[in-house]
């Protein structure tokens, strides 16, 4: 709370930044709506309480982000520690202006109920590749945590465009094939909005322009699937809350082919939508993902100070 009203405080005294703009855009929301006066008004903004001492609050943790890179598992296996209050579903409230112009108030309307001493998390995906996201979260909380979760650029494609490929299945559209996709003229696609996002660098200096780096905390989402513990063991120190995500949290699903959860004696596993198989792709088209994607790694790589083991 002391967060949200020095946000608020911030905002009122003094203009935001405006810094200069990258060219990208991020995904446009459904149906937008007239802009009104201010999306961040002081009034009618307080938390609803419930009666068992529990209220609704602002989040202290933002899952930003990347699509395709984890944070539905990121956010399980968050919600393990008794000290996170987890949003069940995304509000992406900072990047559709039919959301973000309903104001704080909505916003905080969708938060779980929460003890005082949690800590609430929401996570949309879509905010780390929307230009327009940074400046708005800034302005609700220069001081709010972020988490990036990020998979080798390459297989986050393939994710990308194997989710496509599923929901088109499933609503009897047209189905394209993958080179269709990823190659024009058999080189590849620059106009595939899906390698736009594996950019990660371009999008990252966005974020870097309002927030600090040691506001934002990167996981290997790689490394989240192949050993869950480790990463987040890292994500309990930068959130500075005490440790409680051990290993009896986490058994391997040989079925499903990857890490499901244990909760006080109480098993879950992601669903059936998580860890669908890729398609098979010619080694020749994935030599040319890896080279278009070898030199915007080397940059995302220089701005975060740490290296990962992308192909």
């Amino acid at each position: 709370m002391a967060a949200f009203l020095l946000g608020l405080l911030l905002f009122v005294t003094q203009s935001p930044p405006v810094p200069s703009r990258p060219t990208h855009h991020g995904d446009v929301p459904p149906s937008p709506t007239p802009v009104q006066a201010d999306p961040f008004p002081l009034n009618d903004s307080s938390p609803s309480a419930h009666p068992n001492g529990t209220l609704q609050q602002l989040p202290g943790v933002i899952i930003i982000g990347v699509r395709k890179g984890g944070t539905r598992a990121l956010i399980e296996m968050l919600s393990l520690h008794s000290g996170v209050a987890a949003a069940q579903n995304e509000v992406h409230f900072f990047d559709w202006e039919s959301h973000f112009q309903r104001g704080l108030p909505w916003y905080l309307s969708q938060m779980p109920f929460s003890f005082p001493e949690q800590t609430t998390v929401e996570k949309t995906p879509a905010y780390f590749t929307s230009a327009k996201v940074p400046e708005r979260v800034w302005r609700m909380n220069p001081d709010v945590k972020l988490l990036l979760i990020l998979r080798d650029p390459t297989e986050r494609v393939l994710s990308d465009y194997t989710q496509v490929y599923y929901n088109r299945l499933q609503k009897h559209k047209r189905l394209q094939p993958v080179e269709a996709v990823l190659l024009r003229d058999g080189e590849i696609n620059l106009d595939y909005r899906a390698l736009n996002r594996s950019l990660y660098y371009q999008h990252m200096e966005n974020w870097l322009r309002y927030f600090p780096l040691d506001s934002i905390h990167v996981v290997d989402g790689d490394q989240l699937i192949r050993d869950p513990l480790p990463e987040m063991r890292q994500v309990e120190r930068f959130l500075e809350l005490e440790p409680q995500i051990n290993a009896s949290n986490f058994y391997f699903n040989k079925t499903k082919g990857f890490y499901c959860l244990r909760d006080h004696g109480r098993e879950r596993c992601l669903h059936d939508s998580k860890g669908r198989a890729h398609p098979l792709v010619d080694p020749s088209i994935l030599q040319k993902l890896f080279r278009y994607f070898h030199e915007p790694n080397r940059k995302f790589f220089e701005l975060v100070g740490r290296t990962f083991n992308w192909s």
